[in-house]
């Protein structure tokens, strides 16, 4: 382990302009980055926020940054809204959504979140009179699984359309269509769990196309299976048109692809989670877009290690230390701020009950393990934070499911908030970073919340979705 009393460096460089092909349209490149070189007492920006000078000159750099008008098409996907009411009265509509909720074992929901998201879609075909026939997943059944029927679900839908809505005991066959002749104008009939049938995820064309002959029309509102290419999300619209967006998918790709890809300046990434393995192609993706890039979790030990410091017992991916470094390269090559944490709280074991202190990153003793990032660097993150137009967070900066290791997590999802009061655009990427601002209480304030998990990452990476690629281009570019 390198001296602890060995001087920092940190440096501010020049970018250039060629060093990305998004600054492009810039007016002018980024003209600066900091980037650690000897991390020993602090690590990244923090090590300079005692240094007043430095942390303003920083600061009035990153504020001078040119902060173009968002104005590109989101997605050029066809959207449910485009359709007329002539277009949906009286139609039978197809639309898949998202209703894999969390249910305890008395089958009752313990999160109605993705219910509550799908509503607006569906209220709006109502309105219009269209038949609206509603598909979903559940859990991951094998054939016919009765605790993964979707019956459970009834009562919480109903109640939040309005109206009594009908429930299939199959989602394909007679007796489905027999119900789905009977079902009125403004009616919805609720199809059974879609994955007893194998013939789902194997996205088998002769299901797709049953399930497709129940209707006249395709809406995809399930965002959170938009990266699967299954017979309700891809197949189907090879016998279904128009197959568009739903409102939810829509806003999804409006801030996951266009308020990303052309964001309000300064933008600042977050990114955690307890494997840098993980998120190799969200960071990649992200620092050709970003201007500050933020690390925290469990991954950042392994930037620690490939910078030569003792990180104890801590996760570290020992076959991932040269992406590390890599990636702190190329951070600098592209002109952007790679900010890791100065401070740790460190445990001496893996439990809620664990022992703890608060140390320098580049002191973590032998057998303990880092489990958080520390109060000088949720100062410093938050500090750079101010900086921002455009802010997106995906992972949590610690195990912030237990407690004693929740504050950093917690008080990004808090920053976060204060944020969004101020104009600023904050997008909440999916999976745990959804639950800490729910458990913050804060969920509702943010810009964005995504409802999918590997469908954000895989958007955010810059992948392209199966069942988006499905549907229609929209007839022309939606500017935002």
């Amino acid at each position: 382990m390198a001296s602890a009393t060995a001087s920092h460096t940190l440096c501010s460089l020049s970018a250039t302009s060629s060093s990305s092909t998004h600054r492009a349209s810039a007016p002018s490149p980024r003209s600066s980055i900091l980037l650690l070189k000897t991390p020993l007492r602090r690590l990244g920006f923090a090590g300079a926020a005692a240094d007043s000078l430095f942390t303003n000159h920083v600061a009035t750099k990153l504020r001078s940054l040119s902060k173009p008008v968002r104005a590109v098409v989101s997605m050029a996907k066809k959207s449910v809204g485009d359709l007329t009411g002539a277009d949906l009265k009286g139609k039978k509509v197809f639309v898949r959504a998202d209703l894999n909720v969390p249910l305890d074992d008395s089958q009752n929901i313990t999160d109605d979140t993705r219910i509550r998201a799908a509503i607006p879609t569906i209220k709006h075909l109502i309105a219009n009179g269209a038949k609206v026939i509603l598909s979903s997943h559940l859990g991951r059944p094998k054939g016919v699984t009765p605790k993964y029927s979707l019956a459970p679900l009834v009562p919480r839908l109903s109640e939040l359309l309005g109206i009594q809505i009908v429930k299939a005991d199959d989602c394909i066959g007679p007796e489905v269509e027999k119900l789905v002749a009977s079902l009125p104008e403004g009616g919805v009939l609720l199809l059974e769990n879609v994955r007893f049938y194998k013939e789902e995820e194997k996205n088998e064309p002769e299901f797709a196309k049953k399930l497709a002959s129940l209707a006249d029309l395709y809406v995809n509102d399930a965002f959170g299976t938009a990266h699967r290419a299954h017979a309700s999300t891809e197949g189907v619209t090879k016998f279904l048109k128009p197959s568009v967006a739903g409102f939810l998918l829509q806003k999804e790709l409006d801030y996951l692809v266009g308020a990303v890809s052309t964001p309000k300046r300064p933008f600042a990434a977050i990114v955690g989670g307890s494997k840098v393995s993980s998120k190799i192609g969200v960071i990649e993706s992200l620092l050709e877009k970003c201007d500050i890039l933020l690390l925290g979790g469990g991954m950042i030990f392994t930037f620690y290690k490939a910078q030569g410091l003792s990180v104890g017992s801590s996760l570290v991916e020992e076959d991932k230390l040269e992406l590390a470094t890599s990636l702190m390269a190329k951070a600098k090559a592209k002109g952007v701020s790679l900010l890791l944490p100065s401070d740790v709280v460190i445990a001496d074991k893996f439990a809620p009950d664990a022992n703890s202190q608060t140390v320098p990153a580049s002191a973590i003793p032998d057998g303990w393990m880092g489990l958080d990032i520390g109060p000088d660097s949720i100062k410093t993150f938050n500090d750079a934070l101010d900086t921002t137009k455009t802010v997106i967070w995906n992972g949590p900066m610690g195990v912030f499911e237990f407690d004693k290791f929740a504050a950093g997590t917690e008080a990004i999802a808090k920053k976060l908030a204060d944020l969004s009061g101020k104009g600023v655009t904050t997008i909440i990427g999916g999976g745990d970073s959804v639950a800490a601002v729910e458990k913050v209480g804060v969920a509702s304030v943010m810009s964005h919340i995504s409802t999918g998990g590997g469908a954000s990452l895989e958007l955010l990476e810059g992948k392209e979705l199966p069942g988006v690629i499905a549907l229609d281009e929209a007839d022309a570019p939606v500017t935002v």
